[in-house]
């Protein structure tokens, strides 16, 4: 079934999250500094005190187009294991975009509709947030407009092509076509360009006109909030108590989803599982970033948000995994971080694609670059079961299909992925540039 309404975690914690600062005033953000961007319905669920918020009628004839998705065991895994765990993933890749992001994209289209708007800007790493916000505008009659990586958008040609399948326009970012955009190309020709410059792009745009706003793929909490059917979801699904929750984590929007109806009931003294991030160790925020105020874009557009960053022009390395190559992480994960709610740790991409592999060859399904982080630390768990003979239960979320990255599997199979190594240095000198 459905959820109904979606959760929102921030009036179940034990402290409130640092609110959104005006760059210039360094006073907390009101409405009206957001109200250029996003309509105000967003806005209000983006400081929603309520715990629940209702799911919309017009969106949840939408979300039956996937929804509800399955919670699978990994039988096959498993056995081949050898392990006493036993691994169950929630499945979000019969999405029509693959993933998990039509499940923010189509209230976003929906609510920017009902407003009057006429297109929508955004960032894309991977395509994944890309295709899904153009499949819920083509479903709300909206245009959309699409900044994606420079990295992304040669690795991943097919992704480009189905976000224009679904109407939408698509730029290399970064692009001649923006301030933002022809200045880092003017300073650096060849860049592979960042989720923060695409952002600084589409940011941009959405300002040129009355009709026009931006949407965000992850990040911030009425995405988050909007994710939450994941974990709604698989509670009901459940028929075991689950013993460790991971998720990968990019911006977080993904392992919010998943874990917050989870952490609830935890709050709650219901359950006691633990809960564990992966990030890309070319990009790891939780694990190697600052909890500092930082813009959310490289050009500096947007607020000063309260997170663990590496610094607004840090560039990651081009890993396969586009949707985790992001400088910060959610502002409100960050806080549940520092408050000890949950663990993070960081994998390589090649002990990623190695559990990605496996996956397949097992059970059947080729997981997107993203996920495979998820995949890989609940491999090394369930190893560690072996090793304990501890039966637990791991959960994880398979949160999108990989049959537009092949040739980042080519890659693997073949011998040439590389691993990056992320010297200090790099991070320190991004850091130093964080708004004083």
């Amino acid at each position: 079934m459905i959820p109904s309404h979606w959760y929102n975690i921030v009036p179940d914690l034990p402290a409130p999250p640092p609110p959104p600062l005006h760059p210039a005033t360094r006073q907390p953000v009101g409405p009206g500094d957001l109200a250029p961007l996003f309509p105000m319905e967003l806005i209000g669920q983006e400081v929603s005190g309520e715990r629940f918020v209702a799911v919309p009628r017009e969106v949840l004839d939408v979300y039956r187009l996937w929804r509800p998705t399955p919670l699978l065991r990994a039988r096959r895994l498993e056995q081949a294991l050898g392990t006493p765990a036993r691994i169950y993933y929630k499945y979000e890749g019969g999405s029509p975009a693959g993933s998990h992001k039509p499940n923010t994209s189509v209230p976003q289209a929906y609510y920017n509709a009902r407003e009057g708007v006429r297109k929508l800007t955004t960032e894309t790493g991977a395509g994944q947030w890309g295709s899904a916000l153009a499949f819920a505008c083509a479903q709300f009659g909206l245009e959309c407009e699409v900044w994606m990586v420079r990295a992304s958008y040669d690795q991943k040609p097919y992704r480009r092509s189905l976000m224009q399948v679904y109407g939408a326009t698509v730029h290399a970012s970064p692009s001649p076509v923006t301030k933002a955009g022809a200045r880092v190309l003017a300073e650096t020709p060849g860049s592979s360009g960042s989720l923060g410059i695409a952002i600084s792009e589409a940011v941009e745009v959405a300002g040129s006109g009355d009709d026009v706003r931006y949407a965000l793929g992850s990040v911030l909490n009425h995405v988050l909030l909007h994710q939450t059917v994941i974990g709604e979801e698989a509670l009901q699904q459940m028929e075991e108590t689950p013993d460790v929750i991971i998720g990968c984590t990019g911006g977080g929007s993904n392992f919010a989803g998943l874990v917050f109806p989870f952490l609830r009931e935890k709050l709650a003294g219901r359950i006691d599982p633990v809960i564990r991030a992966v990030e890309p160790a070319a990009c790891p925020s939780l694990t190697r970033g600052v909890y500092a105020y930082d813009y959310g874009d490289t050009a500096g557009f947007t607020p000063l948000l309260k997170m663990h960053t590496l610094g607004h022009d840090f560039v990651p390395d081009p890993i396969h995994a586009g949707g985790l190559r992001y400088h910060g992480m959610s502002p409100l994960l960050s806080h549940m971080y520092e408050l000890g709610m949950f663990e993070a740790v960081s994998k390589s991409q090649s002990e990623c694609f190695e559990a990605g592999v496996r996956f397949a060859r097992t059970e059947g399904i080729l997981p997107a670059p993203e996920p495979t982080h998820a995949l890989a630390e609940t491999i090394a768990e369930a190893l560690r079961c072996k090793e304990s003979g501890e039966e637990k239960v791991i959960l994880t979320a398979l949160c999108g299909h990989g049959h537009f990255d092949l040739a980042a599997y080519d890659r693997y199979l073949s011998g040439a992925m590389e691993d990056f190594a992320l010297p200090q240095k790099r991070i320190d000198e991004a850091l130093a540039h964080l708004p004083g």
